[in-house]
């Protein structure tokens, strides 16, 4: 009885067991299909008239094989579309114009490429240092393309006015603009052979307030331009037909040249910034080439000192001082045959007066005093090769020589005939008010008492 009754019970907990073991398995096989359906929406099943029957072959196949796992989200079918919620159209904006488009551009890479030479690097090359102009340019402004030559014109003076000192560097993307004074060069009258370490001084004559401006044009960097590709077969498209962009996806922007980049870029910026030749810039896509440019037009444009570039480029009477200021002697004429005046039985004489003009730079700084010019005198009484022995300065010492030039002398005698001699001319150069002065507007005056040459070839006038 007790057996029976145990057995009883037994049997009735199995059956409640496997009954909540069937629950369990059932709330965990709907847990997954509800986990699953969230991860993927499912599919519209594949419609009939898409399934191909089963071969017998294909049917005796898959009967060997094992039953393939049953899929919860069964793919859709390639052949057939979704239906998906309609796209929304894209905003249609305005074409724009290809100029106004190149300077945005350019703006654009305005910042993005780099200047290849930095403020602080400019600064350091030129703030200063002691700096010639080498084409002796007189104005207070002047412009200069990106090959350092001048734009328009300028007069042209002494290198011994043409001393600058930059005090301000500005950089742009089109030009460098450079703010300095000008100096002139006051020599003290060494000799050539004598120590020429402080043979001079630098007397400012840019007036005060003022200061001399030069820009430089420079060379513009632009983005490089890209090759277009070869398309071919089926890529090419056919004639007459209009690519048009997937929805959502920008149109590719109109390729720009290298000429409207530059255009584009010179009017984005205020005329004051722009080039002072425009006609004449050229475009790099190199940084590197636009600062080596920059720098060789500097270097066309400045002397850092009396280099040999800046001597050779002076004339004949400066090169023949600098020479012997190199070899540290007086100067030796270059016709051996040329005497010396105690050498001749008669000796050459100055028959005509001459003044050497003085200028503005001098009579506004008050320089005055004397030089000393060794003069070939030839045979015919004309002056042949000059050189300057005691410099003054100041744009004086090229009025001397061009004083000289215009003389005529008695030549010296030797043997009864005429003969080439080396003659030293003294000139003293003196102040003349309200003369020259550019403080001043001229006024009618007597002609002043004309200035007296010191030595055994001064003239006396009455």
């Amino acid at each position: 009885m007790f057996v029976a009754t145990f057995r009883h019970h037994f049997s009735s907990l199995a059956a409640s067991i496997r009954l909540g073991a069937l629950a369990c398995g059932a709330a965990l096989a709907l847990a997954a299909v509800d986990s699953a359906g969230a991860q993927e929406p499912p599919q519209p099943a594949q419609p009939a008239a898409a399934q191909q029957p089963a071969t017998p072959a294909a049917q005796a196949g898959d009967s060997q094989k094992p039953p393939a796992p049953v899929e919860l989200a069964p793919a859709a079918s390639p052949d057939v579309a979704l239906p998906t919620a309609p796209a929304a159209a894209p905003a249609v904006t305005p074409a724009t114009p290809p100029a106004q488009a190149a300077l945005e551009e350019s703006k654009a890479s305005e910042k993005s490429l780099p200047s290849g030479i930095s403020e602080e690097e400019l600064r350091q090359m030129l703030v200063g240092k002691t700096l010639y102009l080498r084409g002796g340019y007189l104005d207070n402004s002047l412009k200069f393309d990106e090959h350092g030559h001048i734009i328009g014109s300028s007069p042209q003076g002494s290198y011994t006015l043409s001393a600058i000192e930059i005090s301000k560097t500005h950089l742009t993307k089109h030009k460098v603009e450079l703010e300095g004074i000008r100096y002139g060069l006051h020599f003290g009258g060494q000799l050539a052979s004598e120590d020429l370490s402080k043979a001079y001084d630098r007397v400012r004559i840019t007036q005060k307030k003022k200061t001399v401006i030069i820009t430089v044009d420079r060379e513009i960097v632009v983005n490089p331009k890209k090759k277009k590709e070869v398309k071919t077969g089926k890529e090419k498209s056919k004639k007459g037909e209009t690519s048009v962009s997937p929805p959502g996806q920008a149109a590719a922007p109109a390729e720009i040249s290298e000429a409207d980049q530059l255009k584009a870029s010179i009017a984005a910026v205020p005329v004051a910034e722009q080039p002072g030749d425009p006609q004449s810039v050229t475009t790099t896509t190199s940084p590197l080439h636009a600062t080596k440019l920059l720098k060789d037009a500097l270097s066309n444009i400045f002397a850092q000192g009396l280099d040999e570039r800046m001597v050779a480029a002076m004339p004949e009477f400066w090169k023949l001082y600098y020479e012997a200021v190199a070899a540290k002697s007086d100067y030796r004429p270059k016709d051996p045959a040329v005497l010396r005046q105690n050498t001749v039985d008669k000796k050459a004489q100055l028959l005509t007066k001459f003044e050497p003009d003085s200028n503005e730079y001098a009579q506004a700084n008050g320089v005055a005093g004397m030089a000393l010019y060794h003069t070939v005198v030839g045979a015919d009484g004309k002056a042949q090769e000059i050189a300057v022995g005691r410099p003054i300065g100041f744009g004086l010492d090229e009025n001397a020589v061009e004083a000289i030039r215009k003389a005529s002398f008695e030549p010296a005698l030797k043997d009864g005939k005429p003969v080439p001699v080396l003659l030293d001319l003294v000139v003293q150069f003196r102040i003349f008010s309200n003369r020259t002065n550019v403080h001043s507007n001229p006024e009618p005056t007597d002609k002043p008492a004309e200035p007296i040459l010191p030595g055994p070839y001064s003239l006396q006038h009455p």
